[in-house]
């Protein structure tokens, strides 16, 4: 009797400080890229009520639709179950784990912008998932 031994997909944990944004747009890319061979999960500090306007709109225009996502509130153990942690703004709200490899993305904040803000800002998020991807020996 053979035994699989598949490794389970690495966990990937996208954090900015509403989820309503940044957050957003890089696990949706992430999700978009690498379908399931990654584990994707975004959260908050401070969840908003809902994600951006202009970021549903700006996603849109490439192909992505993110306007049924919720923003959800970071837990330890979102990031105790996650392999890389990526933060974007939430500074030390997000609690530190041993073992885990944190990256912390310094992009613009797409609140209470119009889409010609969001655009740049999701071009840049995309160009890092896909560096990403790449780092992990996943093909986009």
């Amino acid at each position: 009797m053979t035994t699989s031994s598949a490794t389970p997909p690495p966990s990937v944990l996208f954090v900015c400080v509403h989820n309503a944004g940044r957050s957003q747009m890089g696990a949706a890319f992430l999700t978009h890229l690498a379908g399931d061979r990654v584990e994707v999960r975004s959260a908050g500090s401070a969840p908003a009520d809902a994600v951006n306007p202009a970021v549903v709109a700006a996603m849109a225009e490439v192909g992505i639709d993110v306007s049924a996502e919720t923003p959800k509130v970071l837990t330890v153990e979102a990031v105790r179950s996650s392999d890389v942690v990526i933060t974007m703004g939430c500074g030390d709200a997000c609690p530190v784990f041993p073992g885990k490899r944190y990256l912390d993305w310094q992009l613009d904040d797409p609140a209470g912008q119009g889409v010609d803000a969001v655009r740049p800002i999701r071009e840049e998020i995309e160009r890092r998932v896909r560096g990403l991807l790449a780092e992990l020996g996943i093909a986009a």
